[in-house]
């Protein structure tokens, strides 16, 4: 990616914006960018940072791990400086608790706006956190030597970053299922035959096969583009019928704008 002079760089997560392309990268690989709660609050500031000219946010890492997942310092009773520790949002209300893990998942709900198509480049272990912050994204280009897996399960937890959504719509039920409760890893090969993954490539080749796809993205119309993702995201909860009905709106919404006539 371009060097660039980084909107935000903090908490091992790294912003640059060029023109239509943002990049948020993750930026300590010497702990395979394993996510604390500082990371995930960056993460929440980057998504507010993006200039209306963006249109395509890459999420990339350092590295030759996306993401171990969560740092296991959460779960020692010293937790991480300047935080709560885990074991103390136990002892909270259910109210903090609720709050809390709802603050950690901001970092998690932006990437699929509707004004903006998201690409997570995947290479090596992108495992619980990773994967879900992975599954956070529109799109998914992994390297051959990606490894996913959901590992909270197996620690007595339960995937909580919003990572159950995007993974049963993708795999559907029972592979999703199968892979949390078992916490087994998922390859490259099975990521693409399954959903998860739109392309793999070399992990040499893994930025070049995104600044591809960037590029792609950027050819059709914005308005379009927003108008499609806004179709497809709610076509999962809609009837046939409701579906024709959205797809007229929208057509006639498009119509009107290229003709001039646009509100």
């Amino acid at each position: 990616m371009a060097s660039l002079d980084p909107v935000l760089d903090k908490d091992g997560v790294r912003l640059t914006v060029d023109d239509a392309i943002a990049t948020v990268t993750l930026t300590n690989p010497a702990k395979r960018n394993a996510q604390s709660p500082a990371l995930w609050r960056a993460l929440a500031e980057a998504g507010r940072l993006l200039p209306g000219t963006v249109r395509v946010v890459v999420l990339r890492a350092e590295g030759k791990s996306f993401s171990a997942g969560l740092d296991r310092q959460a779960f020692t009773p010293e937790g991480f400086d300047g935080e709560p520790s885990f074991i103390d949002l136990a002892r909270g209300s259910d109210e903090e608790l609720d709050a809390t893990i709802a603050e950690y998942q901001d970092g998690f709900t932006w990437w699929r706006r509707s004004d903006i198509v998201s690409i997570a480049a995947v290479q090596g272990h992108a495992i619980g956190a990773g994967f879900q912050l992975a599954l956070a994204c529109d799109l998914r280009v992994v390297a051959d030597d990606v490894q996913f897996a959901m590992r909270e399960t197996s620690l007595g937890l339960v995937p909580d970053l919003t990572g159950t959504h995007p993974l049963v719509g993708l795999v559907g039920y029972a592979r999703a299922l199968e892979i949390c409760a078992t916490g087994r890893l998922v390859h490259a090969d099975e990521a693409v035959h399954t959903g998860l993954a739109n392309v793999a490539v070399p992990a040499a080749e893994l930025d070049g096969a995104v600044r591809d796809l960037a590029a792609a993205l950027l050819t059709a119309p914005r308005d379009a583009v927003i108008e499609t993702k806004a179709l497809l995201r709610g076509a999962g909860e809609r009837t046939y019928e409701e579906q024709r009905v959205a797809e007229r709106a929208a057509q006639a919404r498009r119509l009107r704008d290229l003709a001039g006539l646009g509100e």
